[in-house]
């Protein structure tokens, strides 16, 4: 069977010399799924994970067709992309400016935690793509700033992190706005029955695409466990960092709170580590995430929402100090590594207090998750009760940079996520490149062994 192309989905020579200049060979999955339909101006639902490609799938489509669409009017949007949070707005954004060259296209994108005043020159004279998240959309719309009369396609993004963050009435207040006639793409990581509802209120007879099982873990990751006392989490992790297979790790706690110990701690230990949260101003989560790409850091520590939309190659693990407590998070964190065809190593800790947390992330995906027995901080402890995390919302209070910054009713990141484990808790396999002595698979630094148990004792 010949190789599909970009040019078999029907999109013009200007956006496909676009792609090409961009490196862009072969559609993915996502891509040669959704994007001839939404030409065709159909309602699409989507399910597809983080690093699938499902930014390219609606923006190359809504580019090309915008080409035939008129001028949009002043402070009106001809289409509007609803997304969680800062990073992913700025990036789809982003990626709108580098589609769309050669096009007439204009674009902007608005959030909270930095001054309206900009955001509201940018769209005054009406803007073909707006990129937003709830809050500032919505402020700027009450203020009279924005109106969402000539909006012609909707774009709900990250639909699952939405709806875990609160946003589901300002989602719909949005919603309320915008022309009955209209092309509606919502998208999502998993499917929820919250999801499941709201798709069938604003999408029309909607073509589902879905390219993976509905909240499976990528196959190349190696995924394990180790059970340790929460008072022990942060020597631990300095003690896995130690290995020399972690290129670049990513570190997910369910708090700003608890990012802001560990990075004190990993610091203290002689680690180069940065956090990013909703407590962070816009430009110090920018000059993170910078320093991370750049190689300048190798451990950046976040909480789950301000995780949402971080794109780098090159993440060799994603550690969970802290399980999630609602175990879709795992799926979305664990997204972060083993992008673009590599493999990749996600390693979780946990508490005695945290074991109910794991049998719900083992359900969810249908496989159980290796246990280390052997590193230097083992605990034996029976399993407790969690304490109460506040609902839904891992830090119990609204918390966060307000309401446009993406992170409103959490304190801590603790919505979804998309977190792993490896099947070693340092580099590949084993944390030394090799098997650890004893027979066991070793726990991290350096290939070092704490025991010569076996590899797995069950729970």
């Amino acid at each position: 069977m010949p190789t599909l192309r970009f040019a078999d989905l029907g999109l013009e020579s200007t956006l496909l010399l676009t792609l090409e200049e961009e490196g862009y060979v072969t559609p993915t999955p996502i891509q040669a799924k959704a994007i001839p339909l939404i030409l065709d101006g159909r309602d699409v639902l989507g399910i597809a994970q983080t690093g699938t490609g499902k930014t390219a799938a609606f923006a190359l489509p809504i580019l090309q067709r915008l080409r035939s669409a008129r001028r949009p009017s002043k402070r009106c949007p001809r289409v509007l992309v609803l997304t969680p949070t800062r990073e992913l707005a700025i990036q789809i954004d982003e990626n709108f400016r580098s589609y769309s060259r050669g096009l007439s296209c204009t674009h902007s994108v608005i959030f909270g935690g930095v001054g309206k005043r900009p955001q509201i020159q940018a769209t005054k004279d009406g803007v073909d793509v707006l990129v937003a998240t709830p809050g500032r959309l919505l402020d700027l719309m009450g203020e009279g700033y924005l109106d969402f009369g000539e909006v012609g396609m909707f774009v709900l993004d990250e639909a699952d992190r939405m709806l875990d963050m609160g946003f589901i009435h300002d989602v719909r207040r949005v919603i309320k706005e915008l022309p009955e006639r209209r092309q509606t793409l919502l998208f999502s990581a998993t499917m929820p029955q919250a999801i499941s509802q709201l798709s069938k209120k604003i999408l029309r007879d909607p073509i589902r695409v879905e390219v993976t099982p509905e909240s499976t873990t990528v196959e190349r990751i190696e995924q394990c466990v180790l059970f340790v006392e929460k008072s022990d989490k942060s020597k631990l992790l300095a003690h896995l960092l130690e290995a020399p297979g972690i290129e670049r790790a990513l570190v997910f706690t369910r708090t700003k709170h608890g990012a802001n110990r560990v990075v004190q701690k990993l610091e203290r230990a002689g680690f180069d580590a940065a956090a990013i949260h909703g407590n962070k101003s816009q430009s110090a989560r920018q000059r993170a995430l910078k320093s991370f790409r750049d190689g300048n850091i190798r451990v950046l520590v976040a909480t789950d929402i301000a995780a949402r939309g971080i794109d780098v190659e090159g993440v060799s693990h994603v550690f969970n100090f802290d399980l999630p407590n609602i175990p879709e998070s795992y799926v979305h964190r664990i997204g972060r590594t083993a992008r673009a065809g590599a493999s990749g190593a996600a390693i979780s800790m946990c508490a005695a207090d945290e074991r109910g947390y794991l049998r719900d992330i083992e359900r969810l995906t249908r496989q159980r998750i290796e246990v280390i027995e052997e590193h230097p901080y083992k605990s034996n402890a029976p399993e407790q009760k969690p304490k109460p995390q506040g609902g839904r919302n891992s830090g119990g209070g609204r918390g966060g940079s307000g309401r446009g910054g993406g992170s409103r009713r959490n304190s801590g990141g603790g919505g979804r996520s998309s977190g792993g484990g490896g099947r070693s808790s340092g580099g590949g396999r084993s944390s030394g490149g090799g098997r650890s002595g004893g027979g066991g698979r070793s726990s991290g630094g350096g290939g070092r062994s704490s025991g010569g148990g076996g590899r797995n004792s069950g729970r």
